[in-house]
């Protein structure tokens, strides 16, 4: 029992120090909505996401890179390299 209540611990830790921010270098929070800077093409679908369209309640990942969101009814992860806090 101790060891995994040090590992989470641990990882709770290693959580806070990881900093998400957008392409304009705002740090970005659980629950953040964005939008998107540039038109994206959705691997495996023929879906397009439209550049202007706005994110509501992002996760973070351990990607400091990554961020997972639901797009038109979609579960996706976008790069922050195309997104704006909104």
């Amino acid at each position: 029992m101790l060891r995994n209540t040090t590992f989470a611990v641990l990882n709770r830790e290693r959580m806070e120090e990881i900093i998400t921010k957008d392409s304009n270098g705002n740090i970005l929070k659980d629950g953040d909505s964005v939008k998107l800077i540039k038109d994206l093409k959705v691997k495996g679908s023929s879906i397009t996401l439209k550049r202007g369209t706005v994110v509501k309640n992002i996760k973070l990942t351990d990607d400091p890179e990554e961020v997972d969101c639901r797009v038109e009814k979609m579960g996706i992860v976008l790069r922050t390299e195309f997104l704006a806090k909104a």
